[in-house]
């Protein structure tokens, strides 16, 4: 094997390049320092993410529920109207067939008063005819 002196150059080079390779490793160092803080960050940006998604799916649900029972509630609004609906429309047919009972019930009463006025005037008519007969028998 042969020896190699080493000169003042090549121990500066060397000397000048450690220095490098030092303040490389110390920058690589400071690197992956700032990553492990970037990671821990985008854990905790994560975890925070995860929180809020967990809220939205919650409030989600809780809408839901809200949406059902407003349905529901909905659901029973229209059959009360459609109920209301038809009693209205019995106590329409109800209401007119009251009134054409009592358009019935006024003719009814229209006729009876008009037969009893010729009852009363034929009555008249015979009770003048019996005071005309009276008086005549009286006369005589």
């Amino acid at each position: 094997m042969t020896l190699q002196r080493w000169t003042d150059e090549m121990l500066d080079d060397l000397a000048s390049s450690t220095i490098e390779l030092r303040e490389s490793v110390t920058e690589l160092r400071e690197s992956v320092t700032e990553l492990r803080e970037g990671f821990a960050d985008v854990r905790e940006s994560t975890t925070e993410l995860r929180e809020s998604v967990t809220e939205l799916r919650k409030g989600f649900v809780d809408v839901q529920e809200n949406i059902t029972e407003i349905k529901d509630s909905i659901d029973g609004l229209r059959i009360t109207s459609q109920a209301l609906l038809q009693v209205a429309a019995q106590s329409q047919r109800d209401m007119e067939a009251m009134k054409e009972r009592q358009a019935e019930l006024e003719q009814q009463q229209t006729e009876f008063r008009q037969r009893q006025a010729e009852s009363d005037q034929r009555f008249n008519i015979l009770l003048e005819e019996v005071r005309f007969l009276i008086r005549g028998k009286t006369d005589d």
